[in-house]
């Protein structure tokens, strides 16, 4: 029982540094996802350099990518990234290509007219995306992000491969300490876990409250 308790203290440490990363590159993959969507959408020869990028992060692996931003940022920009900021790069950019495809599909959903409309109204791009188009998508594709979110708290586990103390590293380290592996990343499953139930059951409390406020006015 004691050693429970210890893997628990020792291993949930790590949550902080879980929970940085997932904000971070959380922001970084909403905002520059928005961005390559909107932007894709809009230009002509742009397009197929967005597309081109976009094919490149999906295509290539995570651990790929942060290995290039941690380990060769030094020499290309000549600035030695943190660890948690190299992870926060690293994750935002990738999940950005899928919150851009995600975004893609939520626009396609939409009716065509409702661009015609804007267009008819003179209404400016800026303000049709803002206030017209983009609430619209955000509601569509909720789901979808919530997705992408819990599939973004575990890439972050790879973080441990560059010396990032989060939940997997730390179970990494007391395994190591101890001898005994299967119950360190048992307990670090757990603490995963827990996060994904917290995630989905915020998700379905802000589903809830669209729901019910739809109702009202409706009523």
């Amino acid at each position: 029982m004691t050693d429970i308790i210890y893997y628990f203290s020792h291993i949930g440490v790590g949550i902080v540094l879980t929970l940085k990363l997932l904000a971070g590159s959380l922001i970084i993959g909403i905002l520059f996802g928005t961005l390559l969507a909107v932007l894709r959408y809009n230009s002509g020869i742009g397009r197929i350099l967005i597309n081109g990028l976009i094919s490149v992060i999906r295509g290539t692996p995570l651990i790929l990518q942060l290995s290039l931003i941690y380990f060769t940022a030094p020499y290309i920009i000549g600035l030695k990234l943190s660890v948690i900021s190299a992870g926060i790069i690293a994750f935002g950019l990738n999940s950005s290509a899928y919150v851009a495809e995600i975004i893609r599909a939520g626009i396609e959903s939409l009716p065509k007219g409702q661009f015609e409309a804007a267009k008819t109204l003179a209404i400016p791009n800026f303000y049709m995306w803002k206030d017209i188009i983009l609430p619209q998508v955000f509601v569509n594709i909720f789901p979808a992000l919530i997705n992408e979110i819990i599939a973004l708290l575990k890439e972050t586990a790879i973080i441990s491969i560059i010396g990032g103390m989060d939940i997997m590293r730390s179970s990494q380290v007391i395994a190591a300490e101890r001898y005994e592996y299967f119950l360190p990343l048992c307990i670090a499953g757990l603490y995963y876990y827990g996060l994904v139930l917290i995630i989905e059951w915020i998700a379905k409390k802000v589903c809830f409250k669209k729901q019910s406020i739809n109702q009202i006015s409706e009523q």
